[in-house]
């Protein structure tokens, strides 16, 4: 047992009730990433000094841009939950794949959304595909960590049993004090990724097609395998377990085709 346990700051998930319906800190999280991103990325292309030049959509598309990639992150992050995570359970009750509100939203499937909604978008407005991906690439994380900051509210998705100082008990486990794994990948995936994109985009990265995207995947999937060391496996249908979690090797991937697309990127003129 720790000597100084960290009392969990236990806040209501339910943020406002309104008769049957309620709103929810979960679902708010995903509308301010979207919001955040969105009226940085409008900034961005109306600058001249991030593209010296080079193509990019418009500031009026990006009002459109936005739907895309909200229809992505949802139906691909629902998608990849339930195919990746709990095919059974949400075969065993198939409405619940529809109840969001609930939690369960797989980040690599709406990964993977976001990137349909991009190319769709990039097709709809003749826009170079790879420069859309670039930019929203550089705000994802605005979104993973409002994100996980959701997972820290809810709670879910806490991390391993520890006896550090600042380890904490969370209501609905076992009452092990646990790492606050959700803070750890807030800090990491959201605040550390986004500061490191950022300094690229600053310094010319957007005039070069692929290279924020390629970081976006290096620094992600880093970040999340050593992330995993810490939070509570995931069950998956896998049999992945504590060592080589299913997080950690679906992330892998990221860190090789993220080197290989910015290596990509500098090689060209």
């Amino acid at each position: 047992m720790p000597v100084l346990l960290l009392p969990y700051p236990v806040i209501d998930p339910v943020l406002l009730s309104l008769g049957p319906f309620a709103i929810r800190w979960y679902a708010l999280a995903y509308i301010a990433g979207l919001i955040a991103g969105w009226a940085l990325v409008r900034h961005i292309v109306a600058s001249e000094r991030y593209w010296n030049g080079r193509p990019r959509p418009t500031a009026e598309s990006v009002d459109d841009l936005l739907v895309y990639c909200a229809l992505g992150v949802v139906i691909g992050g629902r998608l990849g939950a339930v195919l990746l995570w709990s095919p059974a359970a949400y075969l065993a009750d198939p409405l619940e794949i529809f109840a969001i509100w609930h939690g369960g939203m797989a980040f690599h499937g709406g990964m993977i959304g976001v990137f349909v909604g991009v190319l769709l978008f990039s097709w709809r407005y003749r826009t170079p595909w790879l420069t859309t991906l670039d930019l929203a690439s550089l705000v994802a994380p605005l979104g993973i960590f409002l994100g996980r900051i959701a997972n820290f509210i809810k709670p879910e998705l806490w991390g391993r049993p520890t006896d550090v100082s600042w380890a904490m008990i969370f209501p609905g486990s076992d009452l092990q004090p646990r790492h606050p794994s959700q803070l750890y990948e807030a800090a990491l995936e959201g605040v550390a990724n986004f500061a490191a994109l950022w300094l690229f985009a600053r310094n010319g990265g957007l005039q070069r097609r692929g290279l924020i995207t390629g970081a976006f995947g290096v620094f992600y999937g880093a970040a999340r395998i050593f992330c995993e060391q810490y939070r509570d496996p995931d069950p998956n249908p896998f049999g992945f377990g504590a060592a080589v979690t299913f997080g950690m090797v679906l992330s892998a991937p990221m860190i090789v085709l993220g080197l290989g697309m910015m290596a990509w990127s500098f090689r060209r003129a």
